[in-house]
């Protein structure tokens, strides 16, 4: 996430702060938990967060955790907000166990976003970024026989109630590097809606 925070910084003027969290060792509720004391740390008045693929899922599981939680948008980049067949084809496998850690399956296999997050969809405004440039091991994991990153179907991020959601010719992983993602997720924080091509 670090070049997406630099161009935020740059181009938009925006104080960006970086989270990371132990997604094999760590539960998702775990997680959320340390993302919540993460951000009040620095006693914002408001808090917008951006989550690539995990990420996203554990900013909504946050909120879903605290609905009075501080006001501010969320972007979900690449997230698999109605669960993944990848992750769910490797969590039933024994030696990829450690791979896929304790947050994965509580995140995209035994139950998905669009279970628990229905209320954080009404309550503030959710933007989602799905990328159609299928390169990535994932393909190979579920076997897509639709638009997808290389690891997320986009079906995959489509989640019940949000209020935008844009595909780009991304990878699950150029979505990292992509300064077009960067600003679509800008221009959703700062408005609650994509940038749209005429």
């Amino acid at each position: 996430m670090y070049l997406i925070k630099r161009r935020l910084e740059r181009e938009y003027g925006m104080q960006v702060l970086l989270f990371s969290y132990p997604s094999v060792r760590g539960a998702l509720d775990e997680n959320a938990a340390a993302l919540q004391s993460f951000i009040q740390k620095s006693r914002p008045d408001s808090a917008h967060i951006i989550g690539h693929s995990l990420g996203g899922v554990l900013a909504l599981r946050m909120h879903a955790r605290n609905p009075d939680f501080l006001p501010g948008r969320v972007v979900c980049l690449g997230s698999p907000l109605c669960g993944s067949r990848a992750a769910a084809y490797l969590n039933q496998l024994v030696w990829a166990e450690d791979i896929v850690g304790k947050s994965v399956p509580d995140a995209m296999v035994h139950q998905s976003a669009n279970d628990w997050a229905a209320h954080v969809a009404i309550e503030r405004d959710i933007g989602v970024i799905a990328g159609d440039v299928p390169f990535g091991i994932g393909r190979f994991l579920a076997d897509f026989h639709e638009d997808n990153d290389g690891t997320i179907a986009v079906a995959e991020t489509r989640l019940r109630g949000a209020k935008d959601h844009i595909v780009l010719p991304v990878s699950h992983k150029g979505m990292l590097v992509s300064a077009n993602v960067a600003d679509q997720a800008a221009a959703f924080i700062r408005r609650g809606e994509f940038l749209k091509a005429e």
